[in-house]
């Protein structure tokens, strides 16, 4: 892998972890104003989104490492933050609700006169596309982990284990075949995201519903394989298993909300609905 610096710039030096997480950036805002744009967002709102997601991700890394430090204090009694590393469930669960925060009052104050209320209007839009800009940021941000040796799976030996990849684990400081659980783990987010595109196009309206779902099903799965430090194992699961379980009850949850309120899980000009 490329734990060191590949080049140096202006004295300091660019990681390939943080080249992919701006790969994993840039195709976010370039998938999300390409899809919005399909579906006729105003071009105040894109930029409005755009701009209040940058401020969301800031705080959503704040978020991450301050998830991580609470995971470390629990298990070893000493809080540090700055020392802490960052957990993908805390940055996205923090993230989100900074941005929808933001989103809504600052909304409120921003849209005035005939945009009065669009952010409200088009809410789905972006309840729908979130989800997917997510997958293919946080694709990426898997790739720049393997890059880096972090987030890695059980160590299998020196010798060749088949779908192991050989690495140094910058935590244990063990050298050899690891489970690339950084890898898997990319794939399975673009495979996602191609499904939950595909879905999109279709006019599929629970979109976010199906990421919570599958997500915290994957991670859960995922979680078993890897023996970084992730924090205390509480009743022999890792803190992002727990958190998973939210995921998955808040996607079920919604789909009952849409079923109870009868909103329809198909948009209405979708034709696949029609028939």
């Amino acid at each position: 892998m490329l734990p060191e610096p590949i080049i140096n710039l202006f004295g300091r030096g660019v990681y390939m972890y943080g080249v992919c997480i701006a790969i994993g950036l840039i195709a976010c805002i370039a998938v999300f104003y390409i899809y919005t744009g399909k579906r006729g967002m105003h071009t105040k709102l894109q930029d409005f989104v755009l701009f209040l997601a940058i401020g969301a991700i800031a705080l959503g890394f704040l978020c991450g490492k301050l998830y991580q430090a609470v995971y470390d204090f629990i298990e070893t009694g000493k809080f540090d933050f700055y020392g802490a590393g960052m957990t993908v469930m805390g940055g996205l669960i923090g993230g989100a609700a900074v941005f929808l925060l933001g989103y809504f009052l600052i909304g409120k104050f921003y849209f005035k006169g005939e945009l009065a209320g669009i952010h409200v209007k088009q809410f789905n839009i972006v309840f729908l596309v979130a989800p997917i800009c997510i997958v293919i940021a946080h694709a990426f941000g898997r790739i720049g982990c393997l890059m880096s040796g972090c987030c890695h799976g059980a160590y299998l030996g020196k010798e060749y284990v088949f779908g192991g990849i050989w690495m140094k684990a910058p935590d244990t400081g063990l050298v050899g075949y690891h489970v690339p659980t950084q890898l898997y783990e990319a794939l399975f987010l673009f495979v996602l995201f191609g499904v939950l595109s595909l879905l999109y196009f279709k006019k599929c309206n629970i979109i976010m519903h199906l990421y919570l779902i599958s997500y915290g099903f994957w991670r859960i799965f995922i979680e078993f394989f890897r023996t970084d430090a992730r924090g205390a194992i509480i009743l022999g699961l890792a803190p992002s298993q727990w958190q998973s379980f939210i995921f998955i009850g808040g996607g079920v949850a919604l789909i009952l909300f849409y079923l109870a309120r009868k909103i329809p899980l198909w948009l209405s000009d979708n034709k696949q609905a029609k028939k």
